[in-house]
């Protein structure tokens, strides 16, 4: 019966399969996309004048100097990363490699934008040899995108593909320069879709190959259409691990566009800093899930604060919008037109209210404000939590912009292990507002000490939830 069983397996294996049975699909063959998409990319070399190099400084390869820069490692004899310099002569020429791909018959060609970071020259060589002198038409690190421009005319422009179509699993292929080796073609498929890596913008996450070099070359679809712009790798080793990322192109056609039309990105901002939610806490305040975006701060004269958006509200809609996580908050603000209204929908206190704001134009970071003012040598009052905690000053009150709230100034058992530390302001427990020490301990002495608690707190310009568990 075995040697049936086994026979039987080797002739299906050597015979067509019924027209009933699936039959299993072939690897795709790249070679008439490479033809298409081909002459579309383009290899990009910059320069940049450096200072003289102190002794032990020059002499690095291109393409390991755009490594280190690319994935923070820091570069030799320099602790901060950056190449050694020194003098005031002017010395050699740094000189860095990337792709880019030619988006308008006229000239307009897309790469990442730290891949023209601080060049002085630019120069796109096409694939039949052709060398152009580039200038940067704009450049936004936010998104990594930028847009140069060489003087010709009639050339291959790539076709532009729906990045939201892109299924996982789905084959892709990159063209580019990785380590300066022209033309390269890679392949692979998209392992995942909307990952967040803290940047800007989702990315495609894919295994096809890349290298030092490739960023900014298109990733391409069997359509041969450009999804994305390939700009980063996880990489635990310094080398390829398997692992790539690229900006989705509706994404990066929306940031080029601008940067051609004005030279820079216009984004919406509303003044808040954000942290994740995570799954202790969304229990623990009745959120049930762990979505939206933890406000923890809200700066001062923003449109948040003149809103009413308080430090410790969790956002979840943005005009009806869910916000699963919170780099969805500064996408979906960020492609806001500044000037136009927006409802954000908060988590507050154990219910949800609708809060009506005007956006504003995203500028540069201000800076930090101080951190909260030195106690009063006030007795601390001892709770079962672990903690010691003293009433807020007015001037405490007036400087942290506080109605109530107790200061932290002793902690230990159950609170220390929560993380709590003395300085930290304590102004919510269990969704219920802290006015003083005498609410504070009058809460702290009805919980249930076989249930963990859970307190907003704020810590210089920050606040986080913390939830605090019993000791077993």
């Amino acid at each position: 019966m075995l040697g049936l069983l086994l026979a039987s397996v080797t002739a299906f294996a050597l015979v067509a399969a019924p027209a009933a049975q699936a039959q299993p699909k072939g690897l795709p063959d790249f070679t008439e996309l490479v033809e298409q998409v081909g002459p579309s990319v383009v290899n990009i070399k910059t320069s940049e004048r450096v200072k003289s190099p102190v002794r032990g400084g020059g002499g690095m390869d291109p393409n390991v100097e755009e490594f280190f820069k690319r994935f923070g490692i820091p570069m030799p004899n320099r602790p901060d990363g950056r190449t050694p310099r020194g003098g005031d002569d002017d010395g050699p020429q740094r000189r860095g490699e990337g792709s880019g791909f030619i988006l308008t018959s006229d000239g307009f060609v897309m790469t990442n934008a730290h891949v023209v970071d601080g060049a002085d020259e630019l120069w796109v060589t096409l694939t039949d040899k052709r060398k152009y002198k580039a200038k940067v038409v704009g450049a936004d690190a936010r998104t990594d995108v930028a847009v140069v421009k060489i003087e010709a005319t009639g050339l291959p422009a790539v076709k532009i593909g729906d990045a939201n179509r892109l299924k996982v699993g789905e084959w892709v292929m990159a063209i580019g320069s990785p380590f300066g080796l022209e033309s390269t073609v890679t392949a692979g498929i998209v392992s995942a879709k909307q990952r967040d890596t803290g940047q800007y913008l989702p990315f495609i996450q894919t295994d096809v190959a890349i290298n030092p070099g490739n960023s900014g070359g298109p990733l391409i679809n069997m359509r041969g259409e450009v999804v994305g712009i390939n700009s980063q790798i996880y990489s635990p080793s310094g080398g390829y691990a398997g692992i790539s990322f690229a900006i989705p192109i509706d994404e990066a056609t929306r940031v080029s566009d601008q940067l051609r039309n004005g030279g820079r990105v216009i984004r919406g901002r509303i003044g808040v800093r954000i942290a994740p939610v995570t799954e202790d806490v969304a229990e623990s305040i009745g959120l049930g899930k762990p979505v939206g975006a933890l406000v923890q701060g809200v700066e001062p004269g923003s449109p948040a604060e003149k809103a009413g958006i308080e430090a410790g509200d969790i956002i979840v809609k943005v005009d009806g919008r869910a916000i699963e996580k919170a780099g969805d908050l500064p996408r979906i603000i960020g492609a806001t037109k500044p000037g136009s209204k927006a409802t954000l929908q908060v988590f507050r206190r154990g219910g949800t209210k609708d809060i009506s704001l005007s956006v504003v134009e995203l500028e540069a970071d201000k800076a930090r404000g101080s951190s909260p003012a030195e106690s009063t040598p006030a007795s601390p009052v001892k709770t079962t939590l672990g903690l010691g905690v003293v009433d807020l000053t007015d001037a405490q009150k007036r400087e942290l912009k506080l109605k109530g709230g107790v200061r932290v100034e002793s902690v230990d058992g159950p609170a220390a292990r929560a993380g709590v530390r003395e300085g930290d302001v304590i102004t919510l427990m269990d969704n219920t507002e802290v006015s003083d020490v005498k609410q504070f301990t009058a809460l702290a002495a009805k919980l249930d000490k076989n249930k963990p608690v859970t307190v907003l707190v704020r810590r210089g310009d920050w606040v986080n939830y913390v939830v605090i568990r019993p000791s077993r």
